[in-house]
């Protein structure tokens, strides 16, 4: 085998490697990303102090109209009502 040829396998071989190195840590920047998100979700749920009743119906309003507005304005007064 020549000389070019092996330094260009060589180069391949390489280039794999290193190419498999960085999509494990995207995998693992990707994974960290999904963890911190998730938390972000869990600290405003519980930020919302909803039961878990509420959070639902919350939740299946927006869904189905990609509005839940009118529940927020239910929210603000009950909580008016409570003080």
């Amino acid at each position: 085998m020549s000389k070019k040829k092996e330094k260009v396998l060589l180069e391949i071989t390489k280039t794999k490697g290193k190419i498999a190195e960085l999509q494990q840590k995207l995998r693992e920047l990707e994974r960290q990303k999904t963890e911190l998100e998730n938390t972000e979700i869990v600290e405003l749920v519980r930020s919302t102090k909803m039961n878990t009743s509420e959070l639902s119906t919350f939740l299946k309003a927006y869904r189905e109209k990609n509005d839940a507005s009118f529940f927020i304005q239910k929210q603000e007064e009950i909580t008016h009502e409570e003080n």
